[in-house]
């Protein structure tokens, strides 16, 4: 829920430092010199600033996560509880045929852990205190399997490719609108390129759509939830992940924190929220794990 959480929120400031960027260097100006609107050239630089904010995401994940969520790699261990997290995680990677990730504890109350890394032997798998501590070892065992899946089905590097086409065409309409509301609204002939004008709507319309399009890159978390957690069962056993998914729902039942949960899908919504829901209802998670499915 987290690596899907901080994945985006690095694209959105990548994309925003990226158009700034182009801007200032004039890029935009380019499009539209004779004052027509190139949509090739259009298509082409939105594509290039799309997967640039992806792949520069991915790439940054690691670095971004440790720093966002104040997450200490465990490199000597100083407790039992550190040195099983290690030994678990490298038995498990060994499993599943991927290198051995970093391994990391943060502080939060909230049971939680992600993976994340721009590469399945060069990953990190964070654990929260909060999880730590409201957990038995057989329930974070079962999670840690869940989080080594992410890694070993590469649903990071399938993330970013996704994120990539959507931020494409995030990109070209903004930039459509941008160029159309300084064009029919403020009466530029756009031979000097597009005003200031232009460069608001933009904005405005990116984060528009961007808000709209983050609904594909939900649909594709909540997914591969169901194959992670398959993944999970396979590594520390179907009993021990249909545990950990009921201590879940037992925290998230009592915990009075409804829109912390909802921010990060935790247990999945009703209506249009679960449109924008990172994970599933843990319902159907435990439902498929016990029909196989």
């Amino acid at each position: 829920m987290k690596r899907i959480f901080l994945f985006i929120l690095t694209n959105m400031a990548v994309l925003v430092v990226i158009n700034i960027t182009l801007r200032l260097l004039g890029v935009d100006r380019v499009l539209d010199q004779s004052g027509g609107i190139n949509f090739n050239a259009l298509l082409i630089m939105s594509a290039v600033i799309g997967f640039s904010g992806a792949i520069i995401s991915l790439l940054m994940s690691k670095w971004s996560a440790k720093r966002m969520v104040g997450a200490q790699v465990i490199t000597n261990p100083i407790d039992p509880t550190e040195r099983w997290l290690l030994d678990t995680v490298n038995r498990q990677a060994q499993m599943a045929g991927i290198g051995m990730p970093e391994v990391a504890i943060y502080e939060a109350p909230d049971v939680n852990a992600f993976a994340t890394g721009w590469n399945r032997n060069s990953a990190l798998v964070a654990v929260s205190t909060g999880l730590l501590h409201s957990m038995s070892r057989d329930e974070a065992e079962a999670v840690l399997g869940h989080e080594i899946s992410h890694v070993a089905n590469g649903d990071m590097v399938t993330l970013a490719l996704i994120q990539g086409v959507v931020n494409t065409f995030v990109i070209f309409f903004a930039k459509l609108f941008g160029i159309l509301v300084d064009r029919i609204l403020l009466k530029n002939d756009g031979r000097n390129g597009p005003g200031i004008g232009a460069f608001v709507a933009e904005i405005i319309a990116q984060l528009v759509l961007g808000v709209l399009a983050s609904i594909i890159v939900m649909w594709f978390s909540r997914k591969r939830e169901f194959r992670a957690d398959a993944g999970g069962a396979n590594l520390a056993g179907t009993n021990k992940m249909i545990a950990a998914l009921e201590k879940l729902k037992l925290n998230h039942e009592q915990a009075n924190l409804p829109e912390k949960i909802a921010a990060f899908g935790i247990s999945g919504g009703k209506g249009i929220s679960r449109l924008f829901m990172t994970h599933p209802p843990l319902d159907e998670r435990i439902a498929a794990l016990r029909e196989g499915r």
